[in-house]
C-alpha cells in the first residue's frame, strides 16, 4: 500500500471542500431565484433597475444556468478526485473500460 504524505493529504482535502463549495453554491443558484423567496429577497438590493432586472425570468435562467454549471463542474471534480484516489490505492488494473485503448 502507497504511503501518502501530507502534501497529498492537504490536496486531496483542498479538492474536496472546493468539490463540496461547487455542489452547494450550484444548488443554491439553480434553486433560490425560483423559489417564493427571491421577491423578499430582491427588495433589500439598494437599485431599483437591478431589482427590476433580477425579476425578470430570462435574469432568472441566467442565474440557474450559472448553478448548473457549478454543479456539473462540482460532479467532474469530484469524478477527477476519486479517480485519482482509485490509483493511488485501488486495484491495479482498475475498472473494466478505464485506462488506455485497446
Amino acid at each position: 500500500m502507497p504511503r501518502v504524505g501530507w502534501r497529498s493529504f492537504g490536496r486531496s482535502a483542498l479538492h474536496l471542500l472546493f468539490v463540496l463549495y461547487c455542489i452547494e453554491a450550484g444548488v443554491f443558484l439553480t434553486l433560490l431565484p425560483w423559489r417564493e423567496g427571491w421577491q423578499s429577497l430582491l427588495t433589500t438590493f439598494p437599485v431599483p433597475s437591478l431589482r427590476a432586472v433580477l425579476t425578470l425570468p430570462v435574469a432568472r435562467g441566467a442565474i440557474t444556468g450559472f448553478g448548473l454549471i457549478h454543479l456539473v463542474w462540482g460532479a467532474h471534480d469530484l469524478r477527477t478526485l476519486f479517480r485519482g484516489r482509485r490509483r493511488e490505492g485501488g486495484p491495479e488494473g482498475g475498472h473494466a473500460g478505464e485506462g488506455t485503448a485497446a
